[in-house]
């Protein structure tokens, strides 16, 4: 049997034609993909190779946003750039994601810490450590990224952390880390930076009231387990 190239589809399977009649939301996850990509390979149509990407990532884009460059050009016909137009594509909706947000909310919980970085830091494949910077009402001033490591471990530079609330005339700092894998305990590095950056922003008056480790769909908060 002749396979059909997404040229040879009916115009309504076609995924931009499709969208310019009937909009975005009439189509599925994999034909939107479909139109990032542009074209498959010698044995799958752009659809078909877009649904057998998503089923790898069990259907869920969460999942898809942590794939890197490397595991999206394991796929044949995905070369370099339509990886970094998926990769694009992810980061984009993250950050509207993060847009919906309100401007300058006041993080009195670890509740709510968590739901203001979960977007930022939930989806990467790599650790993120960063550092909140609180007024005396506890309402956000700036969110600063101190460190990018790999999947196990980033560096906490203090030096980083204290001159960014000090510029910012912070009262306050919580700091929010994630881990890629899952696993929210803290590890003993965890808690040592934690008491550094504690120790160190004590002497500029600045308090250090929480430390958020992020992860998918829970989180560790040292305040709440009488960390500090």
């Amino acid at each position: 049997m002749t396979k059909l190239t997404i040229t040879q589809l009916s115009v309504d399977d076609r995924p931009r034609e499709k969208m310019m009649m009937h909009g975005a939301r009439a189509l599925s996850n994999a034909e939107l993909l479909a139109i990032l990509i542009g074209s498959g390979n010698v044995e799958e149509t752009a659809i078909e190779l877009s649904q057998r990407i998503l089923n790898d990532a069990d259907n869920n884009f969460n999942r898809l946003g942590k794939y890197d460059l490397k595991e999206l050009m394991s796929y044949k016909g995905i070369g370099e750039a339509k990886a970094i137009t998926i990769m694009a594509a992810m980061e984009l909706g993250r950050r509207r994601r993060e847009d919906e947000l309100p401007e300058r909310p006041v993080l009195n919980t670890s509740q709510k810490v968590y739901d203001y970085m979960r977007q930022r830091l939930v989806d990467l494949p790599h650790e993120e450590f960063w550092a909140i910077l609180l007024n005396r009402a506890g309402r956000v001033i700036d969110t600063v990224m101190v460190s990018k490591g790999g999947t196990a471990a980033t560096t906490v530079d203090v030096k980083i952390i204290l001159k960014a609330a000090i510029q910012s005339l912070a009262s306050a700092i919580v700091l929010c880390h994630n881990h890629p894998s899952g696993a929210c305990k803290p590890s003993r590095e965890d808690e040592q930076s934690t008491h550094r950056v504690k120790e160190a922003a004590q002497l500029m008056s600045i308090s250090v009231v929480d430390h958020i480790i992020v992860c998918e769909n829970n989180y560790y908060s040292f305040a709440d387990n009488g960390k500090l």
